[in-house]
């Protein structure tokens, strides 16, 4: 089974790629959706980040309010630091057990979907690291675009936290240009499933 580390610019189209990939028949990995699961009331995560910073990031009804701790998350990079160190590992360990479960079901390639894969050192379990990338522009315009609360200021706070996307390529083994149309972009990843995945079983 090839591992293939999936990652990208926020707001750059990953989830997209992602979709495609499962269409074709990969396992997919969400590193977000992960931690989605585990910031569950009386999950894993969620019990650091009350810890971290008390009951002000518990909505009413007892779930995580992720908005609040996005804020103070974002805020300021030494705190963003430190809960990393604690939600990485618990977040990677999850990823691993799905990743044997997917090797079990003998598929041809599991995806690490991942926004911070080469940040985290996770690009360390992939074969092969594939970057989803858009003009500098094109991603604030996506980002604004996708989430109406944010202002400009935050929308290049959040893109200012992430590896710059021109490094990200840099390291990648493939580079997904995503400013064309979505049926470009299926097409491509078909040829790039075949070339990769299909003709090097």
């Amino acid at each position: 089974m090839k591992i293939i580390g999936l990652t990208g610019g926020i707001a750059c189209g990953k989830s997209t790629v992602s979709k495609v990939l499962r269409t074709l028949g990969a396992a997919i990995i969400d590193a977000d959706a992960l931690a989605h699961e585990l910031a569950q009331p009386k999950q894993p995560i969620f019990n650091v980040y009350v810890e971290r910073f008390g009951r002000e990031v518990v909505t009413v009804d007892g779930t995580l309010d992720r908005a609040a701790v996005a804020r103070r998350v974002f805020a300021d990079p030494v705190v963003r630091a430190e809960v990393d160190a604690v939600t990485h590992p618990l977040i990677r360990t999850a990823a691993e057990e799905r990743l044997r479960a997917a090797e079990l079901e003998q598929k041809r390639a599991a995806v690490l979907d991942v926004p911070l894969l080469f940040e985290a050192g996770w690009d360390t379990l992939a074969d092969e690291t594939w970057v989803v990338a858009l003009p500098e522009e094109e991603q604030m315009a996506r980002l604004l675009a996708r989430d109406k609360t944010m202002c400009e200021s935050d929308a290049r706070a959040r893109i200012a936290a992430q590896m710059p996307l021109r490094e990200k390529c840099a390291r990648a083994d493939v580079v997904i240009d995503n400013s064309g149309t979505k049926e470009e972009v299926r097409e491509y990843i078909g040829k790039l499933w075949k070339e990769r995945i299909i003709d090097r079983a």
